[in-house]
């Protein structure tokens, strides 16, 4: 049964909840708002209107805008940890140890980039945080493999050291100068002076960063 006096502006509430898992479709809302507007766009109170409960029903989910843009960005960071995952899934494995390794750096610092220019709001979400967006992030950060993307990162670069590629002396905080570059770029395709530039061109400048940050390690 149908409730009518649901405030001007929202749909209708339910007396009962047909999704099942309310705090769920609430965080798929709140990704939605993200994906189409960044984190900005994460507003409780849109979110409720989006999946169709008056704004008190979430407050049992998500006592504030905060802790709701916090799950976003769990989400978001997951989706990224998703996205380097399954660019290192198709690398074929029978290569030389010293060759996988730096191709597992380039698979990573490629899908980052991808993402990036693939989901734009996302990537902001979960990477150009306000004040109101900090906090302390838990488990839903992480890809299937259990590993969050600086993990991810941080991983691969281990294994440039068990490869003999990378000085063992040269391995500490090495995952904060490869992310610093590549993030930098990924900033100026989506919101600098290489946003509008073509595929191509960017595929290249990524590439060619990527080149340069193996070098560099």
């Amino acid at each position: 049964m149908k409730l009518n006096n649901a405030p001007a502006g929202l749909p209708p509430a339910r007396s009962t909840y047909r999704h099942g898992d309310l705090r769920r479709a609430l965080l798929d809302a709140g990704v939605e708002l993200a994906r189409d507007g960044g984190p900005d766009a994460v507003v409780l109170r849109e979110a409720t209107r989006r999946v169709g409960v008056v704004p008190n029903a979430a407050y049992r989910h998500f006592g504030s805008r905060q802790e709701l843009l916090l799950a976003v960005r769990e989400a978001a960071l997951s989706a990224a940890a998703g996205a380097m995952e399954k660019e290192l899934a198709v690398l074929p494995c029978d290569q030389p140890p010293a060759d996988f390794a730096r191709a597992q750096v380039r698979a990573i610092g490629t899908a980052y980039l991808r993402f990036a220019q693939a989901e734009p709001g996302l990537f902001r979400t979960a990477f150009v945080i306000s004040d109101e967006g900090n906090g302390e992030l838990g488990p839903g950060k992480a890809g299937a493999s259990g590993l969050d993307s600086f993990q991810l990162l941080g991983a691969a670069i281990d294994r440039l050291v068990d490869a003999g590629v990378l000085d063992p002396a040269r391995r500490p905080d090495a995952e904060y100068f490869a992310w610093s570059a590549v993030h930098g770029l990924a900033l100026l395709v989506i919101d600098g002076p290489l946003r509008g530039t073509d595929a191509a061109t960017l595929h290249s400048l990524g590439q060619r960063l990527i080149d340069m940050v193996e070098r560099g390690l």
